[in-house]
């Protein structure tokens, strides 16, 4: 597991894929939010958790379409499905390096990005907590979408209709935990939503993945 797991980190590393792609998306999107909107900084301030939540969302599903795609063209995925490693916990572990390799980056740029949007100084570590706390869940869900199209031609667009739906929760209980912190409220409700969207879709998508993934390869 942590061979497979280093030989995905060096990939994505190396083709400065996720890591670069995602950054800059996110980047692009938070500074393109204030020319849209006016310099207007309380309003700025109100809907910067919305933006900045959006804005990792999508980056997050930028590099999807590529998780399992080269694996199949190459025929090492065929490999992995007949290694001695169950195929769930090598769904985990691609999982897991795109959520190091696309979210950690984005989760660690988000306080700098809130600058940029004048997030109130009381929201940025609720900021934070709540995109460690929820971004798994996406890498998770965005696994089990680029299990269902792996091998179909254009699949990253029917890809994103798929998963852009299961991200809606996510998204809202993750912009809500940072919207409370910043105006001074309790978060931990949303918090607690966050954890357990994380903890249900961690112990139940890698399952539903190996089994799509079993069928594709048939």
């Amino acid at each position: 597991m942590r061979a497979l797991l280093l030989r995905d980190l060096r990939l994505a590393l190396r083709a400065g894929g996720g890591f670069g792609l995602g950054l800059a998306f996110f980047l692009i999107v938070t500074v393109l939010v204030p020319f849209s909107v006016g310099p207007q900084s309380e309003l700025l301030g109100r809907i910067a958790p919305g933006v900045l939540w959006l804005g990792a969302l999508l980056a997050c599903l930028l590099s999807l379409d590529r998780l399992l795609a080269l694996d199949w063209e190459d025929g090492t995925l065929d490999l992995m499905a007949t290694a001695p490693l169950p195929l769930e916990a090598v769904v985990t572990i691609k999982a897991l390096a795109h959520w190091i390799t696309t979210s950690l980056p984005l989760v660690l740029a988000a306080p700098v990005l809130g600058v940029l949007l004048n997030l109130p100084t009381a929201g940025f570590l609720w900021l934070v907590v709540s995109l460690l706390l929820g971004t798994p869940a996406l890498s998770v869900i965005g696994t089990f979408g680029a299990a269902l199209t792996v091998g179909l031609k254009r699949g990253g667009l029917l890809m994103s209709l798929l998963v852009l739906p299961l991200y809606v929760p996510t998204l809202i209980f993750g912009a809500e935990a940072a919207r409370r912190g910043a105006a001074g409220m309790a978060v931990e409700t949303p918090l607690l939503m966050l954890a357990g969207i994380s903890a249900a879709t961690l112990a139940l998508l890698p399952f539903a993945s190996a089994a799509v993934l079993r069928v594709n390869l048939r």
